[in-house]
């Protein structure tokens, strides 16, 4: 039973991270490099920061805090960053930082899971950890996909399966 929910949740947390990463990639090749950069001001971050963020936090609490692999994270860097990284390096870094968390996550066992890990200074289980990077990827990957349809004027149509939504709000546009 242990490993049973041990399994269930990690296929659960690979297949969430996977899918935001999918949608962020969408994202990605709707827009144009300057778009990718773009930010209303200073205290704003564009979708290229928010990129190198996510990658970071993978990296940095599943890699590093989970696996227990070096961490040389560089956090202030991910939201300084202006353009100096392309768009192509950016999305590979970040689908081969999922692609290797998703390997981790996949092989917790349920012991493993409950053990406990300081990440940040925070003292978390590996489980805690796993659901911090889930819960995170989501709420970020929401802000690049509504700055997308902010820059693009686009449906994205990630829920195309659900119907058409015909609702008089759903077609007017904010002034």
């Amino acid at each position: 039973m242990e490993n049973e929910l041990a399994t269930l949740f990690a296929d659960s947390a690979v297949r969430r991270l996977r899918q935001y990463r999918d949608r962020i990639e969408k994202c990605v090749h709707a827009l144009a490099e300057d778009q990718i950069w773009a930010r209303g001001s200073e205290n704003e971050n564009a979708i290229g920061n928010l990129i190198l963020h996510l990658e970071g936090n993978v990296r940095q609490w599943i890699l590093g805090g989970v696996d227990g692999q070096p961490d040389h994270r560089v956090r202030d860097v991910e939201f300084s960053t202006r353009g100096d990284v392309s768009t192509g390096q950016m999305w590979e870094k970040l689908n081969a930082t999922v692609e290797e968390a998703a390997t981790v996550t996949g092989s917790l066992t349920g012991r493993e899971l409950v053990e406990k890990v300081t990440i940040q200074g925070y003292p978390v289980s590996k489980l805690e950890a796993v659901f911090h990077v889930v819960e995170h990827f989501a709420l970020h990957s929401g802000q690049i996909m509504f700055a997308t349809k902010m820059l693009t004027h686009q449906d994205l149509g990630f829920y195309k399966h659900l119907g058409s939504i015909t609702a008089p709000a759903h077609r007017e546009q904010t002034p």
